[in-house]
């Protein structure tokens, strides 16, 4: 072996800020990464996924969806995260891309407060004593989803981000 790098890292035991659900699509990752900053998240745990929290709002296959639920829950046992962060983006290859939903960047947001909503709840209903937030990011900004003025069960949303 031969050492190609040198950094120093502190030893010490961490507690997360945050488990953080999203897509490995990097076009946002700058962005996002200076909102959580914003909201004094240093220390995330970061779940990195094809579709982000889609994941858990309408997976590809159930193990998909145990997987997501399996690291929240590490990161828990592991890092004392109190804290789970849900993200999906515009223009998102997971869901078809804009084009999915007729290149309407208004049906597409809408379209993810509710598969935010059902993540959500998800995750409430599979890790319990852990709070939730959820964001949309498009190429203008980052929209924080209402969960409390969305009605998850229906899959209805009553508040919606502007699309613009």
């Amino acid at each position: 072996m031969r050492k190609v790098f040198h950094f120093d890292a502190p030893r010490e035991h961490y507690r997360c800020d945050a488990a953080v659900v999203w897509c490995f699509d990097n076009r946002f990752r700058l962005g996002f990464s200076k909102f959580l900053k914003r909201l004094g998240i240093d220390k995330p745990d970061s779940i990195q996924i094809a579709g982000g929290a889609k994941c858990l709002a309408s997976p590809e296959r159930p193990a998909d969806r145990e997987f997501v639920i399996d690291q929240i829950r590490k990161s828990i046992r592991l890092h004392a995260t109190g804290l789970v962060i849900l993200m999906t983006h515009s223009d998102c290859g997971g869901y078809g891309g804009l084009s999915a939903f007729g290149n309407d960047a208004s049906a597409e947001a809408e379209h993810h407060v509710r598969e935010l909503s059902v993540a959500a709840r998800c995750v409430r209903e599979q890790v319990s004593g852990v709070a939730v937030q959820a964001y949309f990011v498009d190429f203008q900004g980052v929209w924080e989803i209402d969960l409390l003025g969305t009605d998850a069960e229906a899959g209805t949303a009553l508040a919606l981000p502007s699309a613009s």
